[in-house]
């Protein structure tokens, strides 16, 4: 493994590593600050209009959402696997685990865009877009206005974990890690396990609740 150098500003490696995690944690505090006010936003507008979500939500694919959602509870198993194999300088089963968390990431990605494409030729879109004409209900693309601005938004974050997952794969690689070094596996584990437990509240929202 190669050897960590301290950044000069900390006093010890464990300050660097507290700093680290309180930045993270921070960082993850002002995340779901961002997608509780869409949570807001969603339990206000379906107050407003229960007949009208409760009619949109059945043009959602509960099994393509609910894949989903085991892809993604499988992708956080095997992040935790990454960083705890990481923690035992096993890095040749965490490069595994990393590159299995990438392909279920990559699978959810697949799904979300099959689930849009069918979206999009139905007409089902975001405000002045929408173009379905199967329904009674004026308000029905403020629905999908939520719908495509809360798992876009995660969608995003879903990407930008994979990029983040696959920088600290490289790390491994190169042997920058193990049980002396760990921090950056364990603060994208942390981030990731964010990203999945968005999804669980965002699935049984707007795909079960009708």
């Amino acid at each position: 493994m190669t050897e960590h150098v301290l950044p000069h500003h900390f006093e010890s490696a464990d300050q660097a590593y507290q700093s680290s995690k309180l930045g993270l944690f921070l960082f993850l505090a002002t995340e779901i600050l961002m997608f509780g006010g869409l949570f807001v936003a969603y339990i206000v507008n379906r107050a407003l209009y229960p007949e009208m979500f409760r009619e949109a939500s059945h043009h959602l694919n509960v099994m393509m959402g609910g894949i989903n959602t085991v892809v993604l509870i499988c992708s956080s198993f095997t992040m935790a696997m990454a960083v705890n194999s990481t923690r035992l300088n096993k890095n040749l089963q965490a490069q595994k685990m990393l590159l299995l968390t990438l392909f279920f990431a990559a699978c959810f990605i697949v799904i979300k865009y099959f689930e849009y494409t069918h979206k999009i030729h139905e007409g089902l879109l975001p405000g002045g877009l929408f173009k379905y004409a199967g329904t009674h209900h004026p308000k029905m693309q403020l629905y999908f206005s939520l719908y495509f601005l809360m798992t876009g938004l995660h969608g995003i974050h879903v990407f930008a974990g994979m990029c983040l997952i696959f920088w600290v794969y490289l790390k491994s690689r190169r042997g920058d890690l193990g049980e002396s070094y760990y921090t950056p596996v364990e603060l994208v584990g942390l981030f990731w396990h964010l990203v999945d437990l968005i999804w669980i509240y965002l699935f049984p929202l707007l795909y079960l609740i009708g």
